[in-house]
């Protein structure tokens, strides 16, 4: 039985002393050097039942608590390439494909014996884990840590698997049958090769715009469609560190109040520095989101890490 190669960072035998982020189906722009993991918090390794049997190369963090631990953990990972043979070695160098991109890492069909899986060290983290502060959205693939405001929540899941928090209640939408949500933050990785923080943001606004208040995932105009917008606030401001740019849109729209949204484009602080862009949305006249909100959420983005939050830096803010 197959298995889909999990997330994580795997060796880019394109670019020798680096890592890329695989996310699952396909290869990021996100690189890195192997040093780097510290920075990010330590996650328990998969089971090796779902690991990539075809990377036994790769060892999670540690390498077990003991010298007896290890001991096994190599007389299996051992007996394991000695099963699967030639298609081991020939998972082990990961090629790129014929237009320069890094290849998938392969997935086994067969059952060899047990192999230590890589552990993903940089994933977005939505629901609360068991240990995980409430008042805080980790973003480890991006870097960076959002406050999460009060009567806010993380969603375990969204329609796009965006690092994601949200106004707790939802209520329905003006002009179709389906749920909305007041306020709306989410993060993603920039694509497409650009770096200017600037031309990202004023590209991307109108992407937020439509996703929040043109149609939703499903085609639905939930808000009868925008009909016109203005431009509030264009600037440049340091976020997590980093210089970055934001664009502030108040939209029109054809049923409801209608709303705002902000797109705000920065450097990662983790791997290539490939940038974040964070996208908010607020409707317009919701009690208790003045639209200042936006900009305390933007002030309490950290870097992942960061010892002066403490990990609590959306602990004080309030709806």
């Amino acid at each position: 039985m197959s298995h889909a190669t999990p997330p994580g960072w795997y060796p880019d035998t394109g670019a020798p002393g680096l890592e890329r982020w695989w996310d699952g189906t396909a290869w990021t722009a996100h690189t890195r050097r192997p040093g780097a993991a510290q920075a990010a918090p330590e996650q328990p390794p998969a089971p090796a039942a779902f690991g990539p049997r075809s990377l036994p190369h790769q060892r999670g963090p540690g390498g077990g608590s003991g010298g007896g631990n290890r001991t096994r953990i190599l007389a299996f990972t051992l007996s394991g390439v000695l099963v699967v043979g030639a298609a081991v070695a020939g998972a082990v160098l990961l090629g790129r494909d014929e237009g320069g991109t890094p290849a998938a890492p392969a997935t086994a069909t067969s059952s060899p014996a047990p192999v230590t899986a890589p552990t993903a060290t940089a994933s977005s983290s939505a629901g609360p884990g068991p240990d995980e502060d409430s008042t805080v959205l980790v973003d480890q693939l991006n870097g960076v840590t959002l406050p999460v405001p009060q009567g806010w929540e993380k969603p375990e899941s969204t329609s796009d698997d965006a690092a994601t928090i949200r106004t707790e209640q939802s209520y329905d939408c003006p002009s179709a049958a389906a749920f909305c949500y007041h306020g709306t933050v989410t993060t993603r990785t920039a694509r497409g090769g650009e770096s200017d923080v600037r031309t990202l943001a004023e590209a991307d606004i109108a992407t937020a715009a439509d996703k929040a208040y043109e149609e939703d995932g499903l085609g639905r105009r939930t808000h009868g469609g925008i009909t016109s917008h203005r431009v509030l606030k264009a600037q440049e401001l340091t976020v997590a560190g980093r210089t970055g740019y934001l664009v502030r849109w108040k939209v029109t729209t054809g049923k409801g109040p209608g709303g705002y949204v902000q797109s705000l484009v920065f450097p990662s602080s983790v791997g290539a520095g490939t940038p974040v862009i964070v996208r908010f949305a607020f409707d317009a006249g919701a009690p208790g989101l003045p639209l200042s909100l936006m900009d305390t959420i933007t002030r309490g983005i950290r870097p992942l890490g960061d010892s002066a939050t403490s990990g609590g830096v959306g602990a004080s803010i309030g709806p």
